[in-house]
């Protein structure tokens, strides 16, 4: 059977869809925050101005139901959390919430929420009024405190003759207010909503301005299959898809059957289209051909299609690792799953009781098949599952998979870059250019780069350093023990370890971000930690560090207020970009463009230390190369490099020591090796020159 035509899913149908609810629990609890700390201390009492937005933004983006949804379950927050005042004041948010954000939604303007706003002010004045009348003796003690209030006034304005009649004047003032009450406390709460709505609407408006550049679809969103669900066997015939506003398909031509029993890899380079494919496979139409399976895709559903992503941590919900495992499942699903028997069956046996944030990567990428496997599902997707782990952990987890369809009734496909992942499976899919092909081009490793260069004095220096995270309480880790290590001006030193070594804890300490528990570690002279900017680190997501809309915006941010377009622009030209890309959105970088975006606004801040964790992690083998390339580069003009990776045979061209970490200690220092001949970059490869053919770094404005 053929799946629907492919239709923008629609969003007034249908239960709340992951997006929804993701998107709703984070700005519920933003404004169980807001209101919750306006309500018990006093002098945040303004915050209720502001209430509104979050859920307001929620009802802008998404269904009423969605914001429906969101108030009942913040509103019970709030009422355990902080009475029946601080659940209504969550109401009375979301009623405003939802006026601003639905009137905006359909492109109305302030005068439109000020009608609407005042019929939920009277509503509101009225359960206002209406509440103190029914609840007589409430009202009789809040008049009471307020008389007592108004005579203390008044007696201590006695008490000096020229401000006799300010007391004389609040008392009158009280006696007309408590005469008149229902028309001030009605009056006043109508006045409040107006005044909530209009400041909502400017400070709405502002944010969404500020975050109109997010996506804020679910790319995996698919329209409403009511079908059983049945994802195998699957089959494309001729499948393409190309996304709304593009100006060519994705993926075109795709001939592909997935079997029960099956373990097919598809491998292909960054762009190739490996991910538009595994949409299609989890229930996304395509936009031309066809693709039939006996039922719907069940993204998600008990026997349908579970996805393992390619950043564990983003699947991971639970505190511990058991809870993660059945996270999401109706209680009487929960109770038949066997928590003990998946861990096992995953090689994480005995660690049901462990937190999930202590969990290497590895552990994580386990965890996450774990979840799968708790639905069981009759189709499995690893999208990139193996790349942001060591070799070691991705030929296990490689491992894990190839035998699952021969435990389970299940088919698993396997997406990635890595050919040698692909050696264990019953079939391989090479993808390039959205088309499948029949081999992928071999690309050459980075060839011993010699420096240009001489290293020059040390400049950062870790002396007997230690680090025990929660230190002090049941919960404490220790994560460094006694690390000696000294790094010359000018040097490359790559530091390697298996997962959860220490390798981000002494990259942290290295920049700055947290001290260590005792031992010195300082740059100059100086500890590092009253030098932030001068050790800059650059992420192994270098999406998490852009936060700015554009390209050009993100590396001016770096640089400091003294920053321009020329300093933009001669940034670009030392990491291998067009000055061009300065306009584009940092929502259109790829993932290598977005490693090399981060490496220039490093350049911009001028930092002469530069802590770079897994730089080569998520990229084909050509995007490896260049980036090796490009930190060649850059040492040579003087830059202090520190890079922690598994990626030990592309590293070594660029680095001149290795560093071993194990267990939080430093187990051995040697100079890096040559890469094995056969398998190296072609040494008369172009190279681009720095803007100047050198680069100055000084202490710069980040932050």
């Amino acid at each position: 059977m053929s799946a629907p035509p492919a239709t923008a899913p629609s969003i007034e149908h249908g239960p709340l869809r992951p997006i929804e609810l993701a998107t709703a629990a984070v700005l519920g609890g933003v404004t169980v925050g807001l209101v919750t700390l306006g309500a018990v201390i006093p002098i945040a009492a303004g915050l209720n101005l502001v209430a509104a937005v979050p859920l307001g933004l929620l009802a802008f983006r998404h269904r009423l139901r969605a914001l429906i949804t969101t108030t009942i379950a913040a509103t019970l927050v709030a009422f355990v959390a902080a009475g029946m005042a601080t659940a209504t004041g969550i109401v009375a948010s979301a009623s405003v919430a939802g006026v601003v954000g639905i009137v905006k939604r359909k492109r109305g303007g302030l005068v439109g929420v000020l009608g609407i706003s005042v019929f939920v002010g009277l509503f509101w004045a009225g359960y206002a009024v209406g509440g103190l009348l029914v609840m007589s003796r409430a009202r009789a003690l809040l008049f009471d405190n307020i008389r007592n209030a108004s005579r203390g006034i008044q007696e201590l304005a006695a008490k000096q003759q020229h401000l006799a009649p300010i007391g004389r004047a609040v008392a009158h003032g009280t006696d007309a207010v408590l005469h008149w009450w229902w028309l001030y406390i009605g009056g006043g709460v109508l006045l409040g909503v107006l005044a909530t709505a209009c400041f909502s609407w400017y400070v709405l408006g502002s944010v969404l301005d500020r975050l109109k550049w997010l996506p804020g679809a679910d790319r995996l969103a698919a329209p409403h299959d009511d079908r059983p669900i049945a994802p195998l066997p699957v089959t494309l015939r001729g499948a393409g898809f190309r996304y709304p506003g593009a100006r060519a398909d994705a993926l075109r031509d795709i001939d592909l059957t997935v079997r029960v029993g099956e373990f097919v890899a598809v491998v292909g380079h960054n762009g190739s289209g490996k991910s538009t494919l595994t949409r299609l496979l989890a229930g996304l139409p395509p936009t031309s051909g066809a693709v039939e399976r006996p039922g719907s895709a069940g993204l998600g559903h008990l026997r349908g299609t579970a996805m393992v992503l390619q950043r564990p941590e983003s699947q991971t919900l639970g505190v511990l690792v058991a809870d993660d495992v059945v996270w999401g499942l109706p209680a009487d699903l929960a109770a038949e799953v066997d928590v003990s028997g998946l861990l096992r069956e995953v090689g994480l046996d005995g660690m049901g009781e462990k937190e999930t944030a202590t969990l290497s990567g590895g552990q994580q990428q386990r965890l996450a098949v774990a979840a799968a496997l708790a639905r069981r599902p009759a189709l499995l997707i690893a999208d990139e599952a193996t790349s942001m782990i060591d070799p070691e952990g991705r030929r296990d987890l490689v491992a894990l998979l190839a035998g699952l369809p021969a435990r389970h009734e299940m088919a698993v496909v396997l997406v990635t870059h890595h050919e040698a992942d692909a050696a264990a499976a019953d079939r391989v899919v090479h993808l390039a250019e959205g088309r499948t092909v029949g081999r992928l081009p071999a690309w050459p490793h980075p060839v011993r780069d010699p420096r240009r260069r001489p290293m020059g004095a040390p400049i950062l220096e870790l002396r007997d350093v230690r680090h025990t995270y929660n230190r002090g309480t049941p919960w404490e880790a220790p994560a460094l023990h006694g690390v000696e290590l000294t790094v010359r001006r000018g040097e490359a030193l790559l530091v390697v370890g298996g997962n959860g070594s220490g390798k981000s804890t002494l990259a942290w300490i290295i920049a700055g971000l947290i001290e260590p528990s005792s031992g010195r570690c300082e740059l100059g002279g100086k500890p590092v930690a009253r030098q932030l900017g001068r050790v800059e680190l650059a992420f192994q997501h270098s999406r998490l560090q852009l936060q700015k809309e554009t390209v050009g915006a993100e590396i001016a941010d770096w640089g400091g207020r003294a920053t321009g377009s020329g300093a933009v622009g001669r940034a670009l030209d030392a990491v291998g970009l067009a000055r061009a890309l300065a306009a584009h959105s940092i929502e259109e970088l790829s993932g290598g463009q977005a490693k090399r975006v981060v490496l220039a606004a490093i350049v911009a801040s001028h930092a002469p230390v530069v802590v770079l964790d897994e730089p080569l992690a998520g990229l084909d083998p050509e995007g490896r190369a260049d980036i090796v390339e490009l930190l060649a580069r850059l040492r040579d003009s003087g830059l202090t490099l520190i890079v922690i990776s598994h990626d030990v045979a592309d590293m070594a061209a660029l680095c001149d020591r290795t560093v071993h970490l194990r267990d939080g200690r430093i187990l051995e220092s040697e100079p890096a090796r040559e890469p094995a001949k056969g398998s190296v970059r072609q040494a008369d490869s172009p190279r681009m020159p720095l803007a100047d053919g050198t680069l100055r770094f000084e202490q710069g404005g980040r932050r």
